[in-house]
C-alpha cells in the first residue's frame, strides 16, 4: 500500500474519532497504536510505552501545570470581579465603556492566566449581567453583550503567558521566550481591533455614553487602583523573571503561580481547605489532560513518521511549486476549518511537527508563524461547531438564544482574519520584539 493511502486511511479514521467525541488523547493514542500493529505488526508496540513516556520527559512540560494554577488561583478568586469594576470605573463615561472594559479586563487576565476558557469565564460573569443590566434600548444588546465576552476570552491563548505557545514551542522546537514575546504586539493589536469594532457597532445603534447622572467620584476611581496594582505586579513579575535572563520559563511559571496563590490568601483571604481543594483540583484536571493529550501526539506522530506519512506530504507540498503566499494561504484555510471541529491543543500537537518543516522551507519565520497559528486558534474558539467560549457564554447568560451568541462573534472573527492578513504584511509585528530583547535569530 502506498504512502498516499495510507495517510488517507489515517486521515479519515482520525476525523471520525476525534468528530465522535471521544477524548482527544486516548483517540489520538488508539489512532497511533492501530495502525502501527496493522502495517507494522506487533514488534512496533514495543517502542509505544517508551515513545509515550518520551512525550512527557521534557522539563518544559513544568511550565503547564504552573500555568494551569494561575489561572485556577485567579478564576477562583474575586479577582475578575475587582479587575473588571477597577477598569469599569475609569472607562464608563467612554461611549461603550462597558464593553471596553470587558475586553481590556479580558486582555489583562490573559497576561495572568493564558487560559482562554478561564478568561471568558472568570470576566464574562460580572460583565455580561452587567452589560445586560444597563442596557438601554439600542444600547448594549446582547450579540454585543456576549460576542464581546466570546472574543475577549480568546486573548488568553494570544497575550503572554499562553499554553498554546508552549504547546507550539515544545512539538517544534521553538524558543518559548520568544514566542511568548511575539505575541505581545499581535496581542494587543487585536485587542485594539475588538475595541474599535465595539465602539463602531454601539455608536452606529445610537449608543453614546453611561446614564448622564450617573458619575464616579475621583475618590472611587482612585480607590480602584490598588485593585488592579497586583495584576500589574504578577505580570511585571513573571516577564522578569523571564527575559531578564533571571529563570527559564518554567521556573518563570512557578513564580507565577507562587505569586498569584499568595494574592489568593493574602488579599482575597482564601484559606479555607475547600477553595484550596477546588483550586488544587482545577489545575490537577486541565494539566493531566493536557499533558495526556502532548504525551498521545507525540505517539500519533512517530506513528506518522514511522510509516512516512509526514515525508510524503512535506515532499508533495514542496513539488507542487507554488508561491509561499499561495502556499500559507493554504496553510491558513487548512488550520482555520480543522478549528472548527478540533481543540486547539489536539490540532498543535498534530500539525505543528508536519508544518514546520514546511513553513520553514518555504522561508517563514516559525515565531511568527506560531502567532499566526494560535489567531487560527482563536477563531475556532468562537466559531461553531465547537466554539469552546460560545458555549460557556451560553452558561453564563442561558436565556440568550445560542445562535444569537453565535452571530454576534461574527464581526470579531472578521478582526482576527485582519489581524492575520495584517502580519502576513508587516510580520515585524510579531517578529520586533523578541528580535529586539532576545538578538536576531540567524538560520
Amino acid at each position: 500500500m502506498s504512502p498516499t493511502t495510507q495517510g488517507a486511511i489515517v486521515l479519515i479514521t482520525t476525523l471520525v474519532v476525534l468528530l465522535s467525541g471521544a477524548p482527544v488523547a486516548f483517540g489520538l493514542g488508539a489512532i497511533a497504536l492501530s495502525f502501527l500493529v496493522i502495517f507494522q505488526g506487533m514488534d512496533a508496540l514495543h517502542v509505544a510505552a517508551e515513545t509515550f513516556y518520551t512525550g512527557l520527559s521534557d522539563f518544559t512540560l513544568v511550565s503547564i501545570p504552573m500555568f494551569v494554577m494561575m489561572g485556577a488561583a485567579i478564576g477562583s478568586s474575586p479577582a475578575g470581579k475587582d479587575l473588571y469594576e477597577a477598569l469599569d470605573r475609569w472607562l464608563y463615561r467612554v461611549p461603550g465603556g462597558l464593553v471596553i472594559s470587558n475586553i481590556g479586563a479580558c486582555a489583562i487576565f490573559a497576561a495572568l492566566t493564558g487560559s482562554s476558557p478561564a478568561c471568558c469565564a472568570a470576566i464574562g460573569k460580572m460583565g455580561i449581567p452587567e452589560m445586560r443590566r444597563r442596557g438601554y434600548p439600542d444600547g448594549y444588546p446582547d450579540d454585543v453583550a456576549t460576542g464581546s465576552i466570546c472574543a475577549g476570552g480568546t486573548l488568553g491563548i494570544l497575550i503572554p503567558p499562553s499554553i498554546t505557545f508552549i504547546l507550539y514551542g515544545i512539538a517544534t522546537e521553538t524558543s518559548i521566550g520568544r514566542l511568548f514575546l511575539a505575541g505581545v504586539m499581535p496581542g494587543l493589536m487585536l485587542t485594539g481591533l475588538f475595541m474599535i469594532w465595539t465602539l463602531f457597532i454601539i455608536w452606529k445603534r445610537g449608543f453614546r455614553s453611561h446614564a448622564a447622572d450617573f458619575r464616579y467620584a475621583w475618590k472611587e476611581k482612585f480607590q480602584s487602583i490598588p485593585k488592579i496594582a497586583p495584576f500589574i505586579l504578577i505580570i511585571v513579575g513573571v516577564m522578569y523573571t523571564l527575559y531578564g535572563g533571571v529563570a527559564t520559563p518554567s521556573e518563570a511559571a512557578g513564580v507565577g503561580a507562587a505569586l498569584c496563590i499568595l494574592m489568593a490568601v493574602i488579599i482575597y483571604r482564601m484559606w479555607a481547605p475547600d477553595k484550596w481543594w477546588l483550586i488544587l483540583r482545577d489545575t490537577t484536571r486541565e494539566s493531566v489532560m493536557i499533558l495526556m493529550i502532548i504525551a498521545a501526539a507525540v505517539l500519533f506522530g512517530y506513528m506518522l513518521t514511522s510509516l512516512y506519512l509526514t515525508q510524503t506530504l512535506a515532499q508533495a507540498i514542496a513539488d507542487m511549486h507554488v508561491n509561499k503566499w499561495v502556499l500559507m494561504l493554504l496553510i491558513n484555510l487548512f488550520l482555520l476549518v480543522a478549528g472548527f471541529f478540533i481543540p486547539p491543543a489536539a490540532i498543535i500537537l498534530m500539525t505543528s511537527p508536519i508544518l514546520y518543516p514546511i513553513i520553514t522551507t518555504a522561508g517563514f519565520d516559525p515565531v511568527w508563524f506560531g502567532v499566526i497559528m494560535t489567531i487560527n486558534m482563536e477563531i475556532g474558539l468562537i466559531h461553531p461547531p465547537v466554539g469552546l467560549n460560545i458555549y460557556i457564554v451560553s452558561s453564563i447568560a442561558p436565556d440568550v438564544p445560542v445562535t444569537r451568541v453565535m452571530w454576534g462573534t461574527i464581526p470579531y472573527v472578521v478582526c482576527m482574519m485582519l489581524a492575520i492578513v495584517i502580519l502576513c504584511i508587516f510580520p515585524e509585528i510579531a517578529t520586533w520584539l523578541p528580535d529586539h530583547l532576545m538578538g536576531p535569530v540567524h538560520r
